[in-house]
């Protein structure tokens, strides 16, 4: 593979990495005579020379200079953010059947939509929980939090924890206010969340699980509500029970929807709500005029879905899906074999008929996966599905029922436009460059090296921190931790065989087109993606330094 075909990242830590182990040139390859002649020096005269601050600072040197000449070819090959990604090898040719969730798959929404959640929810904690009033000082913060982190409900703490169960820290915050790393370690005994703390299969806090994950795209005004009333009580020394502030928030965020408020008012203003119409239709036009099959299975109600439809495609937009089920109760759907299904009448009423076959141009409500499939015999890879929720969309049907599946996700475009940044990309191949120096380095036990080392140790740790809040300055990446992926990546790549940042990435593609997964390298395999000179790179120290050392 190509150094340009990686992921930035990747081809970041290669290139940072060949750069630690580079020999000295000759001073007439830069013009610099002085200053290669003492990194010269400093390298051939090695350890032994005594002046191991000297040495260490040579290679710190040359490895900065190095990488300002490396970083032109790392930034030729950016990434696409209107690209598709795969985790698993796909081809759309052996797709037929196209199924889509609604919300924030065919329907996108504006910031307003969250500020609106918010609002509304804050109020029915003050006029409905009597909760203080005070509260309607504090407003939705779209920038505080991000998809995929964890909320302690006992501990009334969000934080961002990585594939491994481990906490990052430096993201966990009680209230608005980050939690310092030591109170976050006497509280976990460490920064490990054991399996039985974890949230259950679908993220959801139940029984012995104290954590709750927020995967929707809807929770965010929810997690900034949560840390606003935290706030408030700490601020104002209120005793109360972490427990109980959870529920009620927790409550008030379902009655914006159980309630109708927020489907009545992007009824109402459906221009200031729904966004990227054209697109969604433009997708849809091209699954149809290829004779594809499309469904559409959503949670949310009948009127709120054609009113959007209408807006984003026009009013003859039941014509171009097969099969249409409103408030399907995902991911209940997919498990529960109980509930029928219920035609829903042009007036949205509800008829008591039994289904013998889905009509198209129908609107259904609730019923089960294992009806539909009896119905529409559509089984297997050869039925593609997309939904923005990774576990209620798209898990159950990866694990149980073979269908493909496709992740969107909209904070993906704006975090790979940050990647292609200049500055990100130094950014992260000095933090690579100096995480091998450290690595390679680290052999040094004298006091002289080992303060040159705790330097290097806080450089790469402001580095990191650097790094995390280009993307959001409280929680990082949603893909990443410090070097990890995140719990919610985890989670993707295992439930969805492509992700893209809309449904209009599709555009960009042929209905032949085979998605491959990169390969990239194993923690194992890198030395092997490297020359040969360069295998002291990864935490082998040089065999004279090793000779030396002994």
């Amino acid at each position: 593979m190509s150094l340009t075909a990686m992921p930035i990242v990747g081809r970041c830590f290669l290139s940072a990495s060949k750069l630690l182990t580079r020999r000295p040139r000759s001073p007439s390859c830069t013009g610099l005579l002085c200053q290669r002649a003492i990194l010269s020096a400093a390298y051939s005269s090695g350890p032994e020379a005594g002046d191991m601050k000297g040495y260490l600072t040579a290679h710190y040197n040359d490895a900065k200079t190095n990488l300002n000449e490396l970083i032109p070819s790392i930034s030729n090959g950016l990434l696409n953010p209107d690209a598709i990604f795969a985790n698993n090898q796909m081809s759309l040719e052996d797709i037929e059947i196209y199924g889509f969730d609604y919300d924030y798959t065919l329907a996108f929404y504006s910031k307003d939509l969250h500020t609106l959640i918010f609002n509304t929810a804050r109020d029915l904690l003050i006029n409905e929980h009597r909760y203080p009033t005070e509260l309607k000082r504090y407003d939705y913060d779209p920038n505080f939090a991000i998809r995929g982190l964890h909320y302690d409900v006992h501990k009334a703490l969000l934080m961002k924890i990585d594939a491994f169960h481990y906490i990052q820290l430096g993201t966990v915050y009680r209230g608005l206010n980050v939690v310092p790393d030591s109170k976050v370690i006497e509280m976990y005994e460490g920064f490990h969340v054991p399996l039985e703390q974890m949230s259950d299969f679908y993220g959801k806090s139940s029984e012995g699980n104290t954590l709750k994950q927020f995967m929707d795209i809807f929770s965010l005004p929810e997690m900034t509500l949560l840390s606003c009333v935290n706030e408030h009580f700490l601020k104002h020394n209120i005793d109360y029970e972490p427990v109980h502030l959870y529920k009620d928030v927790k409550d008030a965020i379902r009655d914006v929807h159980v309630k109708g408020i927020l489907y009545r008012a992007v009824e109402a203003d459906i221009e200031r709500y729904i966004c990227y119409g054209e697109k969604t239709q433009a997708v849809l036009s091209k699954l149809s005029n290829h004779g594809k099959k499309m469904f559409l299975i959503t949670n949310s109600p009948s009127s709120f879905v054609n009113k959007g439809m209408n807006f984003i495609v026009g009013k003859d937009w039941r014509d171009l899906f097969d099969v249409v089920i409103v408030q399907a109760d995902k991911p209940n759907f997919f498990n529960d074999k109980r509930r029928p299904f219920r035609k829903v009448t042009e007036r949205g009423i509800l008829l008591w008929d039994k289904i013998h076959h889905l009509e198209k141009g129908q609107i259904y409500k609730q019923g089960n996966l294992f009806e539909f499939l009896k119905l529409t015999g559509w089984r297997g890879s050869k039925v593609l599905y997309f939904g923005d929720h990774i576990y209620s969309d798209l898990a159950d049907l990866t694990l149980k029922h073979g269908w493909r599946t496709g992740a969107i996700i909209p904070e993906l475009k704006s975090e790979i436009e940050i990647m292609n940044t200049s500055q990100y990309i130094k950014t992260v191949a000095w933090l690579q460059g100096l995480t091998g120096l450290l690595e390679r380095m680290q052999v040094y036990r004298d006091a002289e090296s080992q303060m040159v080392l705790q330097d290097w140790i806080k450089e790469r740790q402001e580095t990191r921190d650097l790094a995390r809040k280009m993307f959001n300055n409280q929680f990082g990446s949603i893909f990443r931790t410090d070097h990890n992926a995140t719990y919610f990546l985890r989670r993707l790549s295992r439930f969805a065989d492509i992700y893209m940042e809309s449904l209009s990435c599709l555009l960009n593609y042929d209905l032949h087109h085979t998605f491959y997964p990169k390969r990239t390298p194993l923690q194992h395999e890198v030395p092997n993606l490297s020359e040969p000179q360069y295998a002291s790179t990864f935490g082998i120290p040089f065999i004279k330094e090793i000779a030396q050392i002994k």
